[in-house]
């Protein structure tokens, strides 16, 4: 099996726009007149959620004029809330093919699908001209790839002069490896941890100059310390990016927070600009 494929295996495994729909029911929550917000605690597949997607978006003077690109783009809610909130046009490209069917009808549903256009593709291989964006938004993508040279490459490749490259990720710590299982890989088989400083490195390498770096490592374990705590006094809500887990989510998650707790994992996030 190709790397790819296993990406894709990861992720796609099936039956996501079922346990969707029988979440947001649970919910309560009318499938015929659905919100961005109503999705947002299952589509947006990143540490801190929705919290998170603002404060990127914090980082970047964004505009209606902008044309931006999400890499790895998952379910589409992050490209969904800057079309909606930034009254701009949003593309996203996703490896996994079940993320962008999923995530194309529930863009449908929320009336966006004017603004959000999704599509599979690879980030190493992204099926734009040079030069065709304004922005460029990949969050929790990287620690899946390899060839961070060539991710990066790519990125800048697509980004017009002076153009923006918001990013959110998760990488290696200084301290031992990290605990598996997570939530991007079962075990290391598909998982390509950089350091912030080699990725910091790389980024400036293929000509995207660091504007703002902010590590979000304390924020990010306290957020999830508060969510175990309300699972434990009320149940795990009807939906969530649990849901996008498999049966072992919460092995998956306190294995995450206890890396970054060890050191073994860092998250931060950041503006850089290509030259």
């Amino acid at each position: 099996m190709s790397f790819d494929a296993k990406i894709d295996k990861h992720y796609g495994f099936g039956g996501i726009m079922e346990k969707i729909e029988a979440g947001l029911n649970l919910a309560g929550k009318d499938v015929g007149s659905l919100t961005v917000d109503d999705l947002a605690p299952i589509d947006e597949f990143h540490t801190r959620g929705r919290e998170s997607t603002l404060e990127v978006a914090e980082l970047a003077n964004l505009q209606p004029s902008d044309l931006i690109l999400d890499v790895g783009c998952g379910l589409g809610g992050t490209a969904r809330h800057l079309a909606e909130q930034y009254d701009c046009k949003v593309t996203g490209i996703d490896l996994t093919q079940e993320y962008i069917d999923v995530g194309q009808k529930l863009t449908d549903m929320v009336g966006l699908s004017n603004r959000v256009d999704l599509r599979q593709g690879s980030a190493l291989d992204i099926p734009y001209e040079d030069g065709s964006f304004d922005v460029v938004w990949t969050e929790h993508v990287q620690m899946n790839i390899a060839d961070k040279t060539g991710f990066y490459s790519e990125i800048a490749r697509v980004l017009k002069p002076g153009g923006r490259l918001l990013f959110h990720d998760i990488f290696r710590g200084l301290g031992e490896p990290p605990h598996y299982p997570l939530p991007w890989a079962e075990d290391e088989s598909i998982s390509s941890l950089a350091t912030e400083a080699d990725a910091h490195s790389t980024m400036e390498q293929v000509g995207l100059e660091i504007q703002h770096w902010i590590v979000k490592v304390q924020e990010s374990i306290e957020f999830f310390r508060r969510v175990a705590k309300k699972i434990e006094a009320d149940g795990s809500p009807p939906i969530g990016i649990h849901l996008l887990m498999g049966d072992n989510a919460s092995v998956k998650l306190q294995n995450y927070v206890r890396n970054m707790s060890e050191d073994r994992l860092s998250v931060a996030m950041g503006l850089a600009c290509k030259k």
